[in-house]
């Protein structure tokens, strides 16, 4: 058995650090347990899938280190190791450990109760306990010292509440210091988006949606009090959405920074908590060996997803596709972070080496660069179309007959023309709802419009 045993720091100034170390910890084995204030974990079972305890060792100890410093020790059983993590050699376990026989007496949980007892009987480690006779032993004190020291050598299976993963996540932060600035409380955010990650990577998702929420200090403000009564608490909230599931934390950590930006507290803020409100399984990707595969900088839909926090979401738009022939119905302009998120089937429908590119109009139309929002009806004389003279036609007709489930019905037939001042132009005749397909409109019956200008 290879068990160890991590505690942090005690000038690690974050709140929960346990909480989240555990988490951490569950990414080498199921086996991960609290001991009063430290975290004891078996990992003899995991050493193979990770190339040995010497490659497990450095994967945890050296390399992924979230959120705080830790200290740490091992042993053959979790008591040993917890106990060796008490001692002074906790801050090099790997050089000289402490033996179990010469371990202090204190560093066991089930002697403290009787230390002055068997400090004035002599008692000093766990060799010199041990060494006395059990039956005496759990006449005097009971028989939990005995089985303790048992467990402790690994003569008894050691037992523990298993730690698991929760459902969603959602961890509170209090803050060191009042903060009175909206910006500042991004420092604690990334705390809790670091948590936050590292329950992301244990449980293979990305996160869709995420609200942080603050606690403010009604003491400070009195008008605050009103607002807390009629609202039933002092709390300010703020809801973040990406696209894409993300474990990203410094893309979530920009957009906070952005809207945190625009907010005002009315009084300071004491403590933080963070949720998730929509995860996803996170797939898996591809990845090239080419250098001209390799992505640099942020993708298209984080670009846009900065630009709309910082200048708002309606001052960001898109186009949005639709699957209609008439040319002012093939598309509207939303929001560029709605765009994104409707997917496949309109503005962003497919994507090349990760990143979202427009539909592709049909070739063999001949569509316009510029689209009036209204048509303009054109004069007509001796048959022909007039926009500052005469037109010429030098394509067409293209026939349009669409809009009929809608209850508004397109019978057209568009043409490039040419005029002498204005360039290339996109013109149509409108069909007469009694005139057959086949038969051309008259002069006296056409009526032209225009309606899109080639650039």
């Amino acid at each position: 058995m290879h068990w160890i045993a991590l505690q942090p720091a005690s000038d690690a100034a974050l709140a929960d650090a346990t909480t989240a170390w555990s988490w951490w910890a569950l990414q080498f084995t199921p086996m991960v347990a609290r001991v009063e204030s430290a975290l004891v974990m078996e990992v003899s079972a995991s050493e193979r899938l990770f190339g040995g305890s010497v490659a497990l060792l450095a994967r945890i100890f050296e390399s992924n280190r979230p959120l705080a410093l830790v200290e740490y020790a091992q042993g053959a059983t979790s008591l040993i190791a917890f106990a060796r993590l008490q001692c002074a050699d906790a801050q090099a376990p790997t050089e000289h450990p402490i033996p179990a026989d010469d371990l202090p007496l204190h560093t066991l949980a089930a002697a403290r109760a009787h230390l002055p007892t068997l400090q004035r009987l002599g008692i000093a480690n766990w060799g010199q306990l041990r060494a006395l006779p059990r039956g005496g032993l759990v006449r005097r004190f009971g028989a939990g010292l005995v089985d303790a020291l048992d467990c402790a050598y690994g003569q008894r299976a050691e037992v523990y509440p298993w730690l698991t993963l929760p459902e969603v996540f959602d961890a509170p932060l209090e803050l060191a210091a009042s903060v009175e600035n909206a910006s500042a409380l991004l420092f604690g955010a990334r705390r809790l988006l670091a948590q936050l990650q590292v329950w992301l990577r244990a449980r293979q998702r990305g996160v869709l949606a995420l609200e942080l929420l603050w606690e403010l200090d009604a003491r400070r403000s009195n008008a605050l009090h009103v607002d807390a009564h009629h609202n039933g608490g002092a709390q300010g909230r703020l809801e973040l959405r990406t696209a894409e599931p993300t474990q990203d934390m410094a893309h979530l950590a920009r957009l906070l920074s952005e809207q945190l930006a625009r907010v005002t507290l009315p009084a300071p803020v004491l403590h933080l908590r963070m949720r998730s409100l929509q995860t996803q399984p996170l797939a898996g990707e591809s990845l090239s060996l080419l250098p001209e595969d390799v992505r640099a900088g942020d993708s298209l839909h984080q670009l846009l997803e900065r630009l709309s926090a910082r200048l708002g979401r309606d001052q960001v738009r898109s186009v949005l596709l639709h699957a209609d022939h008439r040319p002012e119905c093939m598309q509207s302009w939303c929001a560029a972070v709605d765009a994104i998120k409707s997917g496949a089937a309109q503005a962003y429908s497919k994507r090349a080496r990760g990143q979202f590119v427009l539909q592709e109009m049909p070739r063999e139309a001949l569509y316009p660069t510029w689209l009036l929002a209204m048509p303009l009806r054109l004069n007509v004389h001796q048959g022909l179309p007039q926009h500052h003279g005469p037109l010429t036609l030098l394509a067409g007709p293209q026939r349009l007959e669409a809009g009929w489930l809608e209850g508004d019905a397109a019978l057209r037939d568009y043409y490039v023309a040419r005029s002498k001042t204005a360039g290339l132009l996109w013109v149509y005749r409108e069909r007469l709802g009694g005139q057959a397909a086949g038969v051309p409109a008259s002069g006296a019956q056409a009526i032209w419009y225009l309606h899109g200008i080639f650039a």
